[in-house]
């Protein structure tokens, strides 16, 4: 029986783990992600990166990796930091002062990327959903690596200053352009009490942080980015996407078939939860396969 029971524990430990949360520190932050381990690990693997004040073991993340996992695909989801070190993977939390800019997720998707370099990933596919398809795009035209081949797009996110001010307004009762320009006037690192940033409602949010998020920007339209992007790109809408409503429509145009793809998945939201995501799931097998 000892012989038996110290075999059964000898097997288990010379059995790879196959799904694992990974901390590295590039700088002064320490960063998290979680690893779904495929057969073809670490050589082919999929970099994934979340939306808005969100975690990388939300639902649509977390799903997606147990589908893409599930048709043979390994698998990265990255959790944005938010300048906060070792975040937990869960909302922000907005009583916590907003400190982030949008493009730190550019620094954060590169050290990742960097890591899975030295795990020995030779195939990589980069995906997004919501802002961070936008992260994932804007990354991909500026920041282009040899190994990566492909991206995907999930609701990425879409911009028009008129309408952000427009939304700006409606949701919190503030002019945006005049919160701008105070906020560019400060000092980076200031912070500005009883403000309004994405999701979070009278907060405490550093001068920078606002600046970043809402100056702007051609780039925050995922759209513009695509003609800099030099690998395959998936994009996909729903048609039910009340988030982003105009994925079809912005980025129809570009969808040549070959160069950029456009999979528009009838009966989804913002989030494709439910079936939905399934049939995201064999697409993206099929993207990655080239089938």
């Amino acid at each position: 029986m000892l012989r038996y029971t110290w075999f059964i524990m000898l097997s288990m430990c010379l059995v790879p783990a196959h799904a694992e949360d990974v901390t590295i520190k590039p700088g002064a932050l320490a960063l998290n992600a979680h690893v779904e381990k495929a057969a073809d690990w670490p050589q082919r693997v999929i970099l994934m990166t979340h939306g808005t004040l969100a975690h990388n073991k939300m639902e649509i993340m977390s799903s997606l990796q147990s589908l893409l996992k599930q048709r043979g695909y390994s698998s990265l989801s990255i959790n944005l930091s938010y300048a906060i070190d070792n975040r937990a993977s869960a909302m922000y939390d907005c009583s916590t002062p907003l400190r982030h800019k949008h493009t730190d997720a550019l620094d954060e998707i590169g050290a990742w990327l960097g890591w899975l370099k030295q795990q020995g990933a030779k195939d990589l596919t980069l995906l997004g959903h919501s802002r961070g398809g936008n992260q994932t795009a804007w990354f991909a035209a500026e920041r282009d690596d040899a190994i990566m081949q492909r991206v995907v797009l999930i609701a990425p996110a879409t911009w028009n200053a008129d309408n952000v001010a427009k939304n700006y307004k409606a949701n919190n009762g503030k002019e945006l352009a005049p919160l701008i320009a105070k906020a560019a006037a400060q000092k980076p690192d200031t912070l500005l009490p009883h403000t309004d940033l994405l999701y979070c409602k009278d907060t405490n949010v550093s001068a920078a942080s606002f600046v970043s998020y809402y100056k702007p920007e051609p780039r925050f339209d995922t759209p513009v980015l695509l003609p800099k992007i030099s690998k395959p790109v998936l994009v996909f809408a729903g048609t039910e996407d009340a988030v982003v409503p105009d994925v079809a429509q912005k980025f129809g145009p570009l969808a040549d078939g070959k160069k950029v793809q456009l999979k528009t998945i009838t009966g989804a939201d913002h989030f494709f939860l439910d079936l939905y995501i399934i049939d995201a799931a064999d697409v993206i097998a099929a993207f990655i396969g080239g089938k």
